[in-house]
């Protein structure tokens, strides 16, 4: 029975008067966007040559090159401003696409800088059957029209330059291991000539002084602006980071976006577990995913290396995951450098010193 003076409503044709209606707005809304946001750049880098791709209502233009030099890199930049709600988008290319990125910033053109990564997976998904230059700076332009919009962070200049410091160091500390591996190949055979000797253990020096001289002049520059100072002095107040570790420390995560929990520190670091499981018959080995900065994991490890060899809180935290749960020495490190980083990331928070008792908690019977 139905109220007298009221027809049955038919609740499909109510239905699809409500889904017809709701389409058509929710359609002019993402018109409406889209026409705000029409316009999207990506910008191939290489270390001598900038693609760049410019697509305008999901139309891409022809692509354009740049020589990846001062001038030309003030050209780009220069074309990109006259272009009013332009979002650009390049990858994290080691320190190539820096000085661009800087550049756009600075001259207030709205940029995302994305990992490799995460372009390439997202050119799988759009099945991209050819890799050129040009192909991958349309995929980056096609990555900003589609994704979110997470805005580049500058760092300061002085955070810049000490990046700087700390990735020359880690490079000659490279390059010194190296120099004392050949220094131990030449000694195993006695019929190397003492001047091929000396000369290998000169190498070795020189490159000691020089990885000297740059911690010198890096401290110099910590020296002069409290929050750089604050932040070595929590850092090395951690048993196994000397000067030279907290510099290479410093170098990366002041670079890192500040609101990042540190869960997304570990994931920045490539320090995460992943994990490959399908169905009922593929279970891989979880392993460390390593899709991050590898500079940050590159200066944990020695760290990490000593403090459980110094800190008796690591060294149990370290020998509880290998004897009690079965963990490789190896993974078991890796975790170490893992929680090193969560110490961190809450020393720096809260600006405390480093507090080993809340590393682990030794077992009674332990003690």
């Amino acid at each position: 029975m139905h109220a007298q003076g009221r027809e049955p409503m038919n609740s499909l044709l109510y239905f699809n008067l409500f889904r017809q209606t709701h389409m058509a707005a929710f359609k002019m809304n993402k018109n409406d966007h889209k026409s705000k946001l029409s316009l999207q750049a990506g910008i191939d880098v290489g270390s001598e040559e900038l693609i760049l791709v410019v697509r305008k209502n999901s139309k891409p233009f022809d692509p354009q090159k740049f020589t990846n030099t001062p001038s030309d890199r003030a050209r780009l930049v220069k074309k990109l401003v006259k272009l009013p709600g332009i979002i650009v988008c390049m990858e994290a290319t080691g320190i190539y696409h820096f000085d661009l990125a800087i550049a756009l910033h600075d001259a207030g053109v709205s940029l995302m800088v994305v990992n490799p990564k995460a372009s390439h997976n997202f050119a799988k998904v759009l099945m991209k059957n050819s890799k050129t230059d040009a192909v991958d700076a349309n995929t980056l332009a096609e990555y900003a029209e589609r994704m979110d919009f997470v805005a580049w962070t500058r760092p300061s200049n002085e955070k810049i330059a000490l990046r700087c410091f700390s990735r020359r160091i880690n490079s000659l500390t490279n390059q010194r291991a190296a120099a004392k591996n050949h220094l131990h190949a030449l000694t195993a055979s006695q019929e190397t000539p003492k001047a091929v000797l000396n000369d290998a253990k000169l190498a070795i020096t020189q490159l000691q002084k020089r990885i000297d001289r740059l911690a010198a002049e890096a401290l110099v520059l910590i020296g002069k602006y409290p929050e750089l100072t604050r932040m070595l002095q929590l850092l090395i107040s951690i048993k196994g980071i000397a000067e030279t570790s907290a510099i290479a420390l410093m170098g990366e995560l002041l670079l890192l976006p500040p609101d990042l929990t540190h869960r997304e520190w570990v994931k920045f670091a490539g320090l995460d577990p992943k994990a490959f499981d399908s169905g009922k018959s593929v279970h891989k080995k979880t392993r460390m995913s390593k899709a991050g900065n590898r500079h940050i994991r590159s200066a944990l490890y020695m760290p990490a290396l000593s403090a459980k060899q110094h800190d008796p809180y690591v060294k149990a935290y370290f020998q509880h995951l290998v004897l009690d749960n079965g963990k490789k020495k190896l993974q078991a490190l890796c975790a170490v450098m893992r929680k090193l980083l969560h110490a961190i990331h809450g020393m720096l928070k809260h600006n405390v010193p480093f507090d080993n008792t809340r590393f682990y908690t030794i077992p009674a019977s332990a003690g």
